[in-house]
Formats: structure tokens, sequence, C-alpha cells
């Protein structure tokens, strides 16, 4: 695509998850999908649900233009059809819950499908299970970490801005982040500042999906190493919702269940806003960006090396600011009590 096409595509996407967004706020007050607040949830007002399904729909038209444009055609069209599936069984979730067993197998199936993209395309056996365990887990962890204003669509687009640093706009993986940048640009004014409709499962799983196979597509046109540079602006979602995740399980906590224990969840029950504390996500995340650029000509050691200090760098952040968290929430109970 050349520049002008670029900007076209861009503007399509923006202009059609904004409609998008718009219909479905419409459509889930008339079928009343909305979410309470309730002690398991960081907002204080009823909220529609499922605004995610405009960028959803936005990016299946961006994955079948892609498939028809490609010589090689079975990567997007095999992102398209894990794409769908993600999506609808958040669909179907978010009308009528379902059990998160029955979420991640449909899930597994998503991520089987592109893996075994890969495998056709000449991919190794081991990268393609690479990807398959990561779209499992950025689609459940996009979902966990969706709790706040504005946050996951915030990272998810500093996601695809980094696979720009490390693939250029040119071929399909820079064709898809920007039109994933344009959909959620399209839909974020929709949910922050002050969140009208939340993604829902629909939008949230789904984002997760196609940051991994953004990744998917940036490893056939630059090589694997520089595709590991993509796990960079993931570190500060993956650091949070594993480690919590982990703390839930050793304290022998349902932890498949909903709660507001991450991080970013205590931060905004300390009293910061939700721009604010989605913003403090964003800084590493943009930085992070930078790291992709820089490193992306790099070789293999250089890369895993840069990322495990990254990744330590993050997880010493989080056991830092949840200490901080701790104290803060403990001194603030014991003044109300004192009260």
């Amino acid at each position: 695509m050349g520049p002008q096409a670029l900007i076209a595509l861009a503007f399509v996407a923006f202009v059609s998850a904004s409609a998008g967004t718009w219909l479905a706020r419409r459509y889930a007050l008339a079928r009343r999908l909305v979410d309470a607040p309730g002690e398991r949830r960081s907002h204080a007002v009823p909220t529609p649900r499922g605004g995610g399904i405009a960028i959803v729909a936005t990016m299946l038209g961006a994955l079948a233009w892609t498939a028809w444009r490609a010589a090689a055609p079975w990567t997007a069209l095999a992102a398209l059809a894990g794409l769908a599936l993600v999506a609808g069984i958040g669909w179907v979730d978010d009308h009528r819950p379902l059990s998160p067993w029955s979420r991640l197998g449909v899930h597994v199936v998503a991520a089987a499908l592109l893996a075994a993209a890969l495998i056709h395309a000449g991919q190794p056996a081991w990268w393609a299970a690479a990807v398959f365990a990561l779209a499992v887990g950025l689609v459940n962890v996009w979902n966990f970490m969706d709790g706040i204003d504005g946050i996951a669509t915030t990272q998810a687009m500093l996601a695809a801005l980094a696979v720009l640093a490390v693939a250029g706009p040119w071929g399909a993986s820079g064709t898809l982040a920007i039109a994933l940048l344009a959909a959620c640009g399209g839909f974020l004014p929709f949910n922050c500042p002050r969140a009208r409709i939340f993604l829902g499962d629909v939008g949230s799983g789904s984002l997760g999906y196609l940051l991994a196979g953004l990744v998917a597509f940036a490893s056939l046109e630059v090589g694997t190493p520089p595709a590991w540079a993509l796990l960079f602006p993931l570190a500060p979602f993956l650091v949070d919702a594993s480690l919590t995740l982990v703390s839930r399980m050793l304290r022998g906590e349902r932890w498949w269940t909903p709660h507001v224990q991450h991080v970013y969840q205590r931060a905004v029950q300390a009293g910061h806003a939700h721009a604010t504390v989605a913003g403090a996500y964003a800084v590493p995340a943009l930085v992070a960006v930078a790291l992709c650029g820089s490193l992306a000509g790099r070789g293999s050691p250089v890369i895993i090396g840069a990322l495990v200090a990254w990744y330590l760098l993050i997880v010493s952040v989080w056991f830092a600011v949840r200490a901080r968290l701790a104290r803060r929430a403990a001194s603030t109970s014991r003044m109300n009590s004192d009260a």
C-alpha cells in the first residue's frame, strides 16, 4: 500500500469504528446490556458494554482486505476466522455469561488456527507453538486488564505502534497495525476519560487476539528475532496480569473469578483517576515502542537480553507500586477505624 492508500485506510477504520461504537451503544442500551457497579468492578455508574464489536467489525474488514490482496492469504484468513471465533464467544458472553472453560476452549481453537497458518507458511514449529501460547494468553490478559476506562484500548494502540516501529507500514502487519490504531482511536472517545460504553468481552479478548496476530504477521515479514521485540510493550499488562494471577492462586482463591486486585485496580481504589492510571501504564509501553525501534535490527542475543532486563524492571516496579498501595490502604483503614 502507498501512503495515500494507508491514509485512506486509517480514515475508513476510524470512521467505521466511531460509527459502529455509537450504534453498539444504542443497541446495548436497548437490550439492557449494562454493567452495574459492584465490589468486583472499578466503575461507579451503570455503563453499557459490547462497544468493542465496532473494532472487531472494522478489523474483520481489514483482514478480509489483506487476504484478498495477499499472494499467500492463508495467514490472514486464519486470523480472520480466529478473530471471528474469539469475538463470537465474547459477544455471546456479553449477552449471556458463559463458563470460563467454554470460552477458553474457543480461544484455544482460534490460537491453533493462527499457529497452523504459521506452519503452513514455513515457520518453525517452536515459533508456531509460541504464537499459539501468546494468542491464548493475550486474549485472556486483555480481558483481565480491561477494568478501567481507556487502559485496554491505549495499551493495544501502543502495541500496534510498536509493530510499525519493527516492521514498517508497508506490509500486511503494518497495514493491520494502522487499521487497529485507527479503529481503537475511533472507539477511545466513547471509553475515556469517562466511559459511555465498555469494550465488553467481545472487544477485550479480540484486542488480545489481534495483537498476537500482528506478532505472527510481523514474523513472516522481518523474521522471528525482530518479532520478539514486540513483547516489550506488552510487559505492563503481562506482568500485572500474571503476578496477580499467581498471587491469587497461592492464596487459594478462585482465581478464574472477577476481582479488583490488579495493581491498576488498586490504584483506582486508592483514589487515582482512571485516566491517570491508564496514562501511568502507557508510559512504559511508550518507552517500549522506542526500544522496539532501536532493537529491531539487532540479533537474537541482544533482543533476548534486553527483554529479560526490561521484564525484570517492570516486575520490580510492580512489586514496589503494589507495596506502596498496600501501605496506603492500610493507613486509610486505620484512620477510618480511629474515626
